[in-house]
């Protein structure tokens, strides 16, 4: 075997933690195709057809509308209780097979529960218990994030984060902001996230993605983010730079969502590392693993050979995932115990 397929088996065998993942974007094709068949809903039965529409395939533009498209077909599927509780299971029972240990799932109640007008607590509900009975069954060590849009009204936010703020111990550590940054600002929800926090839930803002680094500072001064979803932009303004810098601002990078989203134009030009030599807190990620047919240990491999990083590098991203995981300081330590004697032994 090559020393290039060694470190290879080496980064898809590390021990993962993952902090930015989108249930609405894990799903299975095969489930998807199997629920469009069962149910005979308005989308492609052959599944090649039905890629296209759910996948970031070669042939596609990379772009913000496309990649944004592909939630628009998916939210036809949450039908009943059974489909929602079903790609909860798989996305955690995916993730345990790609050796993450670790893993922060946020998921949209909008999302869920639009298709049927299902009530938003009784789909909360649904998702952690699906959820914490496979992470048990999994060996997985599983919380949760609801995550709420910016495209969609405070009020609705104002009752999701109340309902996270309800669940606190059933799993549910924090509250996070996706969405279109550059058309739809922070303020709107900025109290509803600072209440959030003075409960006790951890925020994360998706920000320096689809707008600039001035995303980034809102996020970071107005919202007082623990995370920042993405934030690669932040590399554009070097006061923003050291203010995250500074405040050790964790940032959830996801290299094949950079590109499928057309904010990099080919992985070659990603910033990661750009982002480890200005010192920023960095993470890696997979954000909408079914949407781009990948898996966490894609990304360690892209990062790897496309972008240089060494093994090394990639063990110092899963540990810094683990720094930054949304658990309790105890709880916190025995991961990074655990990692670090499974990674540096």
């Amino acid at each position: 075997m090559s020393n290039q397929a060694v470190k290879n088996v080496e980064a898809a065998n590390l021990p993962k933690v993952e902090l930015h993942r989108h249930l609405e974007g894990a799903l299975r094709l095969s489930t998807v195709a199997e629920v469009v068949r069962n149910e005979g809903l308005d989308l492609p039965t052959n599944v090649e057809d039905l890629r296209k529409l759910i996948q970031v395939t070669p042939d596609q533009p990379h772009s913000f509308s496309n990649f944004l498209s592909k939630f628009r077909s998916l939210r036809k599927i949450y039908r009943s209780s059974n489909i929602i509780q079903r790609v909860v299971r798989e996305a955690i029972q995916d993730a345990s097979n790609d050796h993450i240990r670790y893993l922060e799932l946020r998921f949209s109640l909008a999302a869920l529960s639009g298709e049927r007008d299902f009530p938003l607590d009784e789909v909360a509900d649904w998702v952690i218990e699906a959820a914490t009975k496979e992470a048990e069954a999994k060996g997985l060590r599983l919380r949760l994030i609801m995550s709420v849009n910016r495209h969609e009204p405070p009020e609705m936010a104002e009752k999701i984060a109340q309902m996270a703020v309800d669940r606190r111990e059933k799993g549910i550590v924090g509250l996070g902001l996706a969405g279109n940054e550059a058309e739809f600002p922070v303020d709107p929800f900025q109290k509803i996230f600072l209440n959030a926090q003075s409960a006790g839930l951890k925020t994360t803002i998706h920000a320096g993605e689809w707008a600039g680094p001035e995303s980034v500072r809102h996020a970071l001064l107005k919202m007082n983010a623990n995370r920042i979803g993405h934030g690669i932009r932040v590399l554009e303004n070097d006061e923003i730079v050291a203010i995250a810098r500074e405040r050790k601002t964790v940032f959830e990078v996801c290299i094949s969502s950079n590109v499928d989203s057309g904010i990099i134009d080919m992985v070659s030009h990603h910033p990661l590392q750009r982002m480890i030599q200005e010192e920023l807190q960095v993470t890696l990620n997979t954000d909408d693993p079914g949407i781009s047919n990948i898996k966490l240990t894609d990304e360690y491999l892209i990062a790897q050979r496309e972008l240089g990083l060494s093994l090394d590098q990639l063990k110092g991203l899963i540990m810094a995932a683990a720094r930054a995981a949304f658990l309790e300081q105890e709880e916190r330590k025995i991961l990074e115990a655990e990692l670090r004697a499974e990674l540096f032994s």
